[in-house]
């Protein structure tokens, strides 16, 4: 990746590793599809007014079919299965199994748009994916208080939301090549909150979320979502949808960062290492690191 490609890769990760706890602070109180809809409604309202001041209107009228559909499958879906699966486990493994859609993403783009890893992206994958599956294998530590049941619904939600991930990623790179990336993040949210906006006000809380969920909600919304989908989006062109869904190897750390620092959540010595090998995976599968490869030497 270009070193532009690299500084965009290490923020989105830093910015996405917040928005699982901003979530859990907000779906509380707000409950699952209203914390979505909510989500994806501000970072609408943060893009829209600088798509239309840069001129950028026309592409937006003209792209806003794919945008809207890509909108509902990257964050609409997505976002409302995470706030569902925070009401059961805690940031640390939501985030850790967010580092699943790297995989979803490679073997969509496989099939799709016949992009088939090779060489050190394939061993990066195959690293990261262990480091990921070391680190849920303490699993307990992650799900205080969540029954079994409960837990595992909340595990096969964020794996449906990596799947839409890995999908929504090949559409934007087939479908929407070219488009500013402020057009397609603003083109997302809109699409994403006009699909959740009727299911999130037949569910909206009886009682009115208080300040510090709102405060959580707008801080997703603008920063988590309206400035981390432009990095998103631009990765996209920059280095492709492989490797700009890899940034979910190394969001779990972030992630596990913030919730022992904010959320008072389990940091040890495993959890330490299973980091370091998620972002030699990371590092690996996007090609910031590669493996030597021997030079055949010519016969005399």
């Amino acid at each position: 990746m270009t070193p532009a490609a690299i500084v965009d890769f290490v923020l989105l990760a830093a910015i996405w590793g917040a928005s699982f706890l901003f979530m859990q602070l907000a779906v509380v109180e707000f409950g699952a599809l209203p914390t979505a809809a909510v989500r994806v409604a501000i970072a609408a309202a943060f893009l829209l007014p600088l798509v239309l001041v840069r001129g950028l209107g026309p592409q937006l009228r003209r792209h806003w079919k794919a945008t809207f559909l890509i909108g509902v499958v990257n964050s609409g879906i997505p976002f409302a299965l995470y706030a569902f699966a925070l009401l059961s486990i805690t940031t640390g493994l939501s985030a850790i199994l967010n580092a699943t859609a790297p995989m979803f993403g490679a073997l969509v783009a496989w099939l799709w748009l016949q992009d088939r890893p090779a060489g050190s992206r394939i061993l990066g994958l195959l690293v990261g994916f262990a480091g990921v599956a070391l680190l849920a294998g303490q699993r307990a530590s992650f799900t205080a208080g969540a029954s079994g049941a409960a837990a595992g619904w909340a595990v096969l939600a964020c794996l449906g939301a990596c799947l839409c991930y890995g999908i929504a990623a090949s559409a934007t790179k087939r479908y929407l090549a070219g488009v500013p990336a402020l057009v397609t993040a603003t083109g997302s949210q809109l699409g994403a909150t006009l699909g959740l906006a009727l299911p999130a006000l037949w569910l909206w809380p009886a009682r009115m979320p208080g300040s510090r969920a709102w405060l959580a909600m707008l801080v997703v919304g603008v920063v988590c979502t309206g400035l981390a989908y432009v990095l998103f989006f631009r990765l996209i062109e920059r280095a492709g949808p492989a490797r700009a869904l890899a940034v979910t190897f190394v969001l779990p750390v972030f992630a596990v960062v913030y919730g022992v620092l904010f959320l008072g959540e389990a940091l040890t010595a495993w959890m330490l290492l299973c980091g370091a090998v998620i972002v030699t995976g990371t590092a690996l599968s996007t090609g910031l690191l590669r493996l030597g490869t021997r030079v055949a030497q010519p016969a005399p």
